[in-house]
């Protein structure tokens, strides 16, 4: 078919060519029969050049979207970095004011290298070890918080064991009623990112948001760390006693930099 279209367009045009004046019958003829031809291909070309101009407008919308796109991830990478820095400018003031309170405490300052997903304890891995004068049984601390003891020490690295592990156990008080006794937890408490101060009389005096401490009763965690605030009270369901449900102060998993205490 196309080849009939092309062989016609070129007779037309020899015949024309041959007559001065174009006016011939033939070419009457095929003026009129080629017409609908030269609107109908008039109007494809119009139409490419449409297509033509609004893929250029389309390229660039899509260019202008990227752009802002690019610049969008530019502000929220620098909101990022400002909460960050945020964060260890609260961590260092309330660091600096443990140790102005304590100038005996040796610290050792470490990053959170890595963490253990299935661990529902969270555990986590420092950046310091044995090199660094960090020892088993070290209090980590973030801030004025206790968030756990060093489990596992290698030259250059450690392990921590948070305050929500089952076989965690510090000695611990609540502030204002002084009742003393122990923090520990266990897997269901842990799920919830929670601890308890266990082994409480039923008559207890620690009620909700009470501000439970470290007793310092043992060789590796002085007096007065927090550690967390009173969510509930519950009777333990074995014996007569009752616990006290904690939020710790610090989540594990939300921490970047905690601070090793190598001695106090």
């Amino acid at each position: 078919m196309v080849c009939i279209i092309a062989a016609l367009l070129l007779t037309g045009a020899l015949i024309s060519a041959a007559n001065s004046s174009g006016k011939t019958v033939q070419s009457g003829i095929i003026g009129t029969v080629f017409a609908p031809c030269h609107y109908v291909s008039q109007k494809i070309a119009n139409g490419i050049d449409k297509i033509a101009g609004n893929v250029k407008g389309d390229e660039a919308y899509v260019q202008e979207i990227q752009k802002l796109q690019g610049q969008v991830g530019e502000l929220e990478a620098q909101l990022v970095d400002y909460e960050n820095l945020k964060k260890q400018n609260e961590l260092y003031k309330e660091f600096l004011g443990l140790r102005e309170e304590n100038e005996n405490y040796e610290f050792v300052e470490a990053s959170v290298i890595a963490r253990d997903s299935a661990d529902v304890y969270k555990s986590f891995t420092i950046s310091k070890g044995s090199v660094n004068g960090v020892e088993q049984g070290d209090a980590v601390l973030y801030g004025k918080y206790l968030v756990g003891v060093i489990e596992k020490v290698y030259p250059t690295y450690s392990v921590v064991k948070t305050l929500l592990s089952a076989d965690f156990n510090v000695s611990a008080y609540e502030l204002i009623s002084g009742e003393i006794s122990y923090v520990t937890s266990n897997a269901s408490l842990a799920k919830e990112n929670k601890c308890k101060m266990a082994n409480l009389d039923s008559a207890t005096k620690i009620a909700y948001e009470s501000i439970i401490c470290t007793a310092g009763l043992g060789e590796n965690i002085p007096k007065g760390l927090i550690i967390g605030t009173v969510d509930e009270i519950e009777g333990e369901a074995t014996d007569i006693s009752s616990y006290a449900v904690i939020s710790p102060g610090v989540d594990p998993n939300e921490i970047n930099t905690c601070f090793v205490l190598t001695d106090f």
